[in-house]
């Protein structure tokens, strides 16, 4: 009988690979707290509904990639292929903003049914945080500094960030109508999806990557020429506040995310070290959104990054994968009185901070000394029948030269602790 196998696109990460996805999570959990962010979390599965109005029903993840089934009920439920949705949704059935602005971040798996290749999976993660109920520039310019010390945490470089604003609805429909007329004078140039979405979604037509249309896409009019004035004064001060906190940026006329529920700021963060996916965040405001999902109307602005493409950033740049699976101490023992022995000192290395395996399936010294070796652990403590009789370990380093000595359990602690 042939083995299964995981569904395609949906990847196990295993033990070798997790310390630096625990790095990663460690990192962001910490920075999110500096910055007042609280932890919110939804469930995988949502009505489909919230993510055609949310996200828009012509745009590539709703038409294409959504993993939705029928339940035994009837009713259309989707597996979540992005958080704010579902953020946004908590916030309304739940009165979230009853007593003022919140600031929540969430995390887990999103769902696309995309096709794989690296960095790109079916099923992947994210963290995503929201400030929900705030107006003004200062919280956008706040994500933004927040995640440069992210970057600077995890000890990552060459993350550049790119911003732009497209703008209120009134104004995109001003830009919308000068962006058909631009594409409809070079109709020869477009693709079939192009042409299906001109009138549409004209905006979609700029994220293409198609060759063949890169020349009438770099000649479409700037949506920052459709700029009303509060617009422009809130970009412009969004800038401004960047420039103050020392974070670089370039303005990218042509970002308009993939979304359809943003407004005003827009941004990603891009690397080039990661071939063709190099966006590993993004995300922008979305002021009109809680109105449109049933709330009462309240500004707000997030933002998503991916895990699977920080972990392989991390990975390139041998950043410190941190210490929470290592093994710190490996307990051998052979004989049944040192059995209870050795049970009682690796509660108390544990109960000590230090991460600790006991020895278990039997075998001689020598077997159980090349488990402890193979384990990675610091130090062995060992514990055979006189050790036992004598209320005491051995402790062996495993890494270096240091004679193996006999002591009690507690001047053992203190030994692997200096060591």
């Amino acid at each position: 009988m042939n083995p299964i196998q995981a569904v395609r696109g949906m990847n196990d990460v295993l033990p070798d690979a997790t310390p630096h996805w625990e790095f990663l999570e460690d990192a962001v959990r910490a920075v999110f707290r500096l910055y007042g962010y609280r932890n919110l979390r939804t469930p995988l599965i949502e009505p489909t509904p919230l993510f055609a109005r949310a996200i828009g029903e012509v745009t590539d993840i709703v038409e294409k990639e959504m993993y939705t089934f029928t339940d035994l009920n009837g009713d259309s439920l989707t597996l979540r292929p992005e958080a704010t949705a579902g953020v946004v949704r908590a916030a309304i059935q739940h009165n979230l903003l009853y007593n003022g602005p919140q600031r929540v971040w969430t995390a887990g798996p999103m769902f696309r049914h995309e096709r794989p290749q690296k960095g790109r999976t079916r099923q992947f993660h994210q963290f995503d945080a929201e400030a929900l109920g705030f107006p003004g520039p200062d919280v956008d310019a706040e994500q933004l500094i927040m995640l440069a010390r992210l970057w600077c945490t995890l000890g990552l470089d060459g993350i550049q960030l790119q911003i732009n604003s497209i703008g209120d609805a009134s104004e995109r429909q001003t830009y919308r109508n000068g962006l058909i007329a631009h594409f409809e004078r070079h109709a020869g140039a477009l693709d079939a999806e192009a042409a299906r979405r001109l009138h549409q979604n004209p905006l979609r037509l700029l994220d293409s990557k198609n060759p063949a249309m890169v020349d009438v896409i770099h000649t479409a009019p700037s949506l920052l020429d459709s700029l009303g004035p509060d617009s422009r004064a809130h970009f412009e001060a969004l800038q401004e506040l960047l420039r103050e906190a020392q974070v670089p940026y370039t303005v990218n006329a042509r970002l308009v995310r993939g979304l359809d529920y943003y407004n005003r700021t827009v941004f990603e963060w891009v690397t080039d070290r990661l071939g063709a996916q190099g966006t590993i965040c993004a995300g922008g405001r979305y002021d009109g959104l809680i109105a449109h999902l049933g709330g009462k109307p309240a500004p707000a602005i997030g933002f998503a990054m991916g895990v699977e493409r920080i972990v392989l950033l991390l990975e390139q740049a041998g950043a410190p994968p941190g210490t929470g699976g290592a093994v710190e101490v490996y307990v051998v023992h052979q004989g049944e009185r040192a059995g209870a022995v050795a049970r009682r000192a690796a509660e108390a290395l544990r109960e000590a901070g230090l991460r600790t395996i006991l020895h278990g399936g039997g075998g001689a010294f020598k077997a159980q000394m090349k488990r402890a070796d193979a384990s990675g652990a610091r130090y062995a403590v060992i514990v055979g029948d006189d050790e036992a009789a004598a209320g005491e370990v051995g402790v062996k380093a495993l890494r270096d030269a240091q004679a193996q000595v006999r002591t009690t359990i507690a001047e053992a602690i203190a030994l692997i602790r200096k060591g």
